[in-house]
């Protein structure tokens, strides 16, 4: 009885997962005449909504002794503006019972509210606001570099293994400006002038190089109609928004370094270089870090930390990015594990994979796995309003929200294993130890 019962909920589920699978999600799309691209999608199971506005504009975008810019201006653009007093952008949105964030990449600076659908007008009139009337001033600047510090000192040079990426990236990249880290230099924020701020906005804060999303329970005419009554006059760029045009050579052998952090416990990290997102061999290696390390039981866990017990951390993940990046391979070691053989152990499961085709479970559970994080990524309005964005961006096609899985479940076996040969091999890597700093007596 319980095996039937046990065969009933996973056939129920499976229909559920198709069906969420096969309802297409509808949006509208359109541009006003300074160039704002609009998406929006009607959901009105819940009264709420997500307000986003996407910038093409990441640390990509930075000159190279002006890094950290945008993610400085992530920060920088909750101070204020013109019509709203220093410090009162989040009261706007809290007390309207509403939540708001915002997040960098190397490639884009992504900022969101999620409110109460009956605030549609006032998330609006925010957003304008940041896009048109932004206080850009010396205080303000002042402000969020002391913010700035303290976020690099807690996310980075105070936390246990900390510098992965901005370690990886700088050697991986030498001419691109992946090159640099995120949250870039402190010095060269600091030796910024006002005036480099106030350019860095008008460069990029423009509505030509935008995306305004918005999903949830909406009606498309009137948003449309306070679309245009904020974001309609607010001027184009005068000039093309930068872009840069650098192609990284491509890596011809291994590159190995130590890095000596405040740890406790060895780490070996292995960054290989792969495509940009969209191209057909990333939906490969995408599906290749998953068959490696999403849960416990992928390959890597369940090697080297299950059975071989040479690590107590294992995984294996690739970056989309706009331009070609990064799958970066890393684990802890166990007491009394060299990073030798940790590193040994993770390149023989790589082997393998490089080697034989996985058998066809394994298959069938990969596909599962990519479907079903598809759909929940677009489960909710923020996320919906997000990939609409990503997907217009990127690619100048939002409907790939309803068609990118299809690319995913396109990839063969043979795929999988061809990305491994081609991306996963020791002249296309940078492997860094990480190892305890000496104890000062």
């Amino acid at each position: 009885m319980r095996s039937k019962l046990f065969l009933i909920v996973l056939f129920s589920l499976g229909l559920l997962q198709t069906q969420a699978q096969m309802n297409r999600i509808q949006f509208t799309e359109y541009e006003l005449d300074n160039g704002l691209k609009v998406l929006l999608h009607q959901d009105k199971s819940t009264p709420i909504v997500a307000i986003s506005v996407m910038y093409h504009v990441g640390s990509k975008n930075e000159k190279p002794d002006r890094t950290g810019f945008a993610h400085f201006f992530e920060h920088l653009l909750f101070e204020g503006s013109d019509n709203i007093g220093r410090g009162e952008y989040d009261k706007y949105v809290t007390q309207a019972g509403g939540t708001l964030n915002a997040n960098t990449s190397w490639d884009r600076t992504y900022y969101y509210e999620i409110m109460p659908s009956n605030q549609l007008e006032l998330g609006l009139w925010l957003e304008s606001e940041r896009m048109l009337h932004a206080k850009v001033d010396i205080k303000g600047v002042e402000t969020q570099r002391q913010v700035v510090k303290e976020e690099r000192r807690q996310r980075i040079d105070n936390q246990p293994y900390g510098t992965i990426l901005e370690q990886v990236f700088k050697r991986a990249f030498q001419k691109h400006p992946y090159h640099w880290p995120i949250i870039g230099s402190m010095e060269h924020l600091e030796a910024a002038k006002e005036e480099d701020y106030v350019n860095f906005y008008h460069d990029f804060y423009v509505p030509n190089n935008a995306i305004l999303s918005i999903a949830g329970d909406i009606d498309i005419e009137q948003a449309k109609a306070w679309i245009k009554k904020y974001f309609g006059n607010i001027p184009t760029s005068k000039k093309p928004v930068y872009r840069p045009n650098v192609v990284e050579p491509e890596l011809t052998k291994e590159i190995r370094d130590t890095v000596l952090d405040n740890i406790q416990l060895p780490a070996v990290i292995q960054a290989y270089r792969i495509p940009a997102q969209g191209t057909k061999d990333f939906y490969a290696v995408s599906m290749l870090g998953q068959l490696l390390s999403q849960g416990q039981s992928s390959r890597l866990y369940r090697a080297l930390v299950d059975d071989q017990q040479k690590a107590l951390f294992v995984g294996n993940f690739p970056i989309s990015m706009e331009d070609p990046g990064l799958s970066i391979a890393f684990g802890i070691t166990n007491m009394g594990v060299s990073p030798a053989d940790l590193e040994a152990a993770m390149d023989a499961e790589i082997g393998k994979v490089q080697k034989d085709l996985i058998s066809d479970d394994e298959f069938q559970k990969l596909r599962n796995q990519v479907e079903n994080d598809f759909i929940s990524s677009n489960s909710t309005v923020a996320g919906i309003a997000e990939s609409l964005a990503n997907y217009e961006m990127y690619f100048g096609d939002a409907n790939l929200i309803n068609t990118e899985l299809d690319r995913y479940l396109a990839v063969t076996k043979e795929d999988i294993r061809a990305a491994a040969k081609k991306y996963f091999n020791k002249n296309n890597r940078v492997v860094l130890y990480y190892m305890p700093k000496p104890t000062q007596p």
